[in-house]
């Protein structure tokens, strides 16, 4: 090559294709989420938070129904309502939780069937068990006055199998009668609000792969080993809901109580009810509420915690 040729051009590289440019979403489009958000949002305020602010401005008043409430700060009703109705409380937390316990020991084996064993009944299952929610809350409570009656069959059997020998020495029962004693509340309870357990826990048994069962018997695992390491632990999701969505209803239910109970067996939801509606005195029922509530909050955080929060993920 002489030096007055040019030197060959170097080879031109191939162009990189351009990427197109990604347009930024509207304002308008970022907003609808916030907009499906905003009934849910209004309904919260009006029927949730601002019931929970009045109602907590009331539990700090004094006056009267006649001469008229006025916020004060007295905080003492919070003490005097303590003291003066904590064997309420204590038998509310004792009748819920001893209803939750049954119900799960209930629900559990019927939450088993239905998901495993059920087949083409299982929708039929299901449909019985929640068909008592097409009838009334209160009408379904007074139907267990007439099955637990003095001299029923219901009676008559747990006389037969001295059950009632065995819950008279606990104190849930007075001598042959059922009706008007911590066993009927409890009672009560169960069923009410055994559907609240059944479904969780059946959602929960449902999701679980039917090739884990199968591959535990590959291993050569008994169906009581099999329960304990695959079926047990993953539901406890359907557990933990389970026992929350019975337990903290029937800690402040007053219907039970008032329906099945004596004046023995009165729950903090009855004297909720009364203080609000017959004595008319409304800082003392807010003040009651509140402590009911704190306590539930205190209680659920604490069983979450020890349960895992992971598993309601």
């Amino acid at each position: 090559m002489s030096l007055t040729e040019a030197p060959p051009a170097p080879p031109s590289q191939p162009e990189e294709p351009q990427r197109p440019k990604l347009r930024k979403p509207s304002t308008r489009k970022r907003l609808v989420p916030y907009w499906l958000l905003l009934p849910g949002i209004l309904w919260l305020l009006v029927f949730f938070a601002l019931p929970l602010v009045y109602q907590a401005s009331t539990s700090v008043q004094t006056g009267s129904l006649e001469q008229g409430f006025e916020v004060t700060w007295h905080f003492q009703t919070y003490v005097d309502a303590l003291r003066d109705y904590y064997p309420q409380f204590i038998r509310s937390l004792l009748y819920a939780g001893t209803a939750t316990i049954l119900c799960l020991l209930l629900g559990y084996p019927l939450a088993y069937l239905i998901a495993f064993k059920a087949g083409r009944w299982r929708n039929l299952v299901l449909v019985l068990v929640i068909a008592p929610f097409f009838t009334s809350f209160l009408i379904r409570t007074l139907a267990w006055k007439t099955i637990l009656a003095d001299g029923g069959a219901v009676v008559d059997v747990l006389n037969t199998l001295h059950v009632l020998d065995v819950t008279s020495w606990l104190g849930w029962t007075e001598s042959n009668r059922v009706l008007a004693t911590p066993m009927a509340v409890v009672c009560g309870l169960t069923y009410n609000f055994l559907p609240f357990m059944i479904l969780p826990l059946y959602t929960s048994l449902e999701r679980i792969d039917g090739r884990l069962h199968e591959a535990a018997g590959d291993l050569y695992a008994t169906p009581a080993t099999t329960f304990r390491k695959v079926t047990l632990p993953l539901s406890m999701p359907g557990v933990v809901s389970g026992t929350l969505l019975t337990f903290i209803p029937a800690s402040g239910d007053y219907v039970n109580a008032e329906l099945l109970g004596s004046t023995d067996t009165k729950m903090v939801g009855s004297v909720i009810q009364s203080q609000f509606l017959r004595v008319l005195d409304y800082p003392t029922a807010a003040a009651l509420s509140f402590i009911l509530m704190a306590v539930v909050l205190l209680a659920v955080t604490f069983y979450i915690r020890r349960s895992g929060t992971e598993d309601l993920v």
